[in-house]
């Protein structure tokens, strides 16, 4: 059963506090217990990313291009200034957003989003240090390019995730076309594939394709379609992905170095108008299936490991947000096998965009609405 009591922090206090007049507080069932899901802040437009600061407080990605604070009493600031053009069309706009490492030193974040530019556009990664106001970035440069631009409004990918070591994983979708998705099986091409380089945009010595010709020395593995949930996992240091199918075969799966993931040789789907995909492969030699895979998809976007004290029964569960589902998906794990899964919110009816951890062990969601919503869930004590 879920925790009786829970200790919370005095930001997390107020946070509750700020919630109380706002859109969201309902108590829900669940499989541990029942829990309670409260609106921190509403207002946004098509929020994508959160990210907590070590005050409490948060910083909101929104599509349209806006980085917003939220301060650990609830209060939604004004569009922080400093942040790069992005373009909004379609899936395009300001997405991921990730504190460096040593962030409560050098006070730098990283963004996300998709970059005009010549032959038309793609995913880029920038990087500068938040002011002491959290009211402007200083000193931006961008520090990752995907290449080449392609003229596309879709799969943009864009999660960031630090390892252990503090290299920088970034995700890049396959940008969806068909004229262009084989490039994923490419190496001389950044479309479909997970890039892995140093916090400045340099490349890691040991990144698998280093020296080899033809191949574009960021890559770290290739082979995927869009992927919009990625988080390491807290026992191995392997990041784990999941990345959207077309009309089925959501995947799940466990990024070695160097290694192909199938698309768009091998899916688990199929194109959105019935048809085969390629000759219609399920697996294929010397390409890494899925270790768990959704059809109907769910549309994943944002995923963490539960490490949290407030909820005691799911600890080490993987959390995923849904966006077709309009869930909260919890998948129960031993080592690298998925053994149960179960779908939360889904009666709120909201497009799950994000998830994260707080600092009081709740978990905090993102709605990809007009309206949208940063939400809270705990114990209902």
């Amino acid at each position: 059963m879920l925790r009786k009591t829970l200790m919370l922090a005095a930001t997390s206090v107020a946070l509750m506090s700020a919630t109380a007049a706002l859109a969201v507080d309902q108590t829900m069932e669940t499989e541990s217990g029942a829990i309670r899901v409260t609106t921190v802040v509403d207002g946004l437009d098509h929020p994508w990313a959160l990210a907590f600061l070590p005050d409490g407080g948060m910083l909101v990605t929104e599509k349209s291009g806006a980085l917003r604070h939220v301060g650990s009493d609830g209060e939604l600031s004004q569009p922080i200034g400093g942040v790069p053009e992005v373009d909004t069309a379609g899936q395009g706009g300001l997405l991921d957003v990730a504190l460096a490492p040593d962030f409560a030193e050098s006070r730098m974040i990283y963004l996300s989003y998709a970059e005009p530019g010549e032959g038309g556009n793609g995913t880029a990664v920038a990087r500068g240090t938040l002011n002491a106001e959290t009211t402007a970035l200083e000193n931006l440069e961008v520090i990752f390019q995907q290449a080449p631009k392609v003229q596309s409004r879709a799969h943009f990918g864009s999660r960031l995730v630090f390892d252990r070591d503090g290299h920088l994983y970034v995700t890049l979708g396959e940008r969806s076309d068909a004229a262009f998705r084989g490039q994923a099986q490419d190496l001389g091409s950044h479309l479909g594939k997970i890039v892995r380089i140093n916090p400045d945009g340099s490349v890691p010595d040991d990144n698998p394709f280093v020296g080899r010709e033809g191949a574009l020395p960021e890559i770290y593995a290739y082979g995927v379609r869009n992927v919009q949930a990625a988080a390491l996992h807290p026992e191995t240091g392997k990041l784990w992905e999941i990345e959207h199918g077309p009309r089925g075969g959501d995947e799940l799966n466990i990024i070695e170095p160097g290694s192909n993931y199938g698309w768009p040789v091998v899916t688990l789907g199929v194109e959105y108008s019935g048809a085969t995909i390629g000759e219609g492969l399920k697996e294929k030699e010397g390409m890494v299936d899925a270790i768990y895979s959704w059809t109907p998809v769910i549309a994943p976007s944002g995923m963490i490991f539960y490490g949290g004290d407030a909820f005691a029964d799911w600890k080490g569960n993987l959390f995923v947000g849904g966006l077709a589902s309009t869930a909260l998906v919890r998948l129960q794990l031993d080592g690298a096998a998925v053994t149960h899964e179960e779908r939360l919110l889904e009666d709120l009816g909201l497009r799950i965009r994000d998830v994260a951890e707080g600092p009081d062990g709740a978990i905090y969601v993102v709605t990809d609405e007009s309206d949208g919503e940063v939400l809270r869930i705990a114990p209902a004590n």
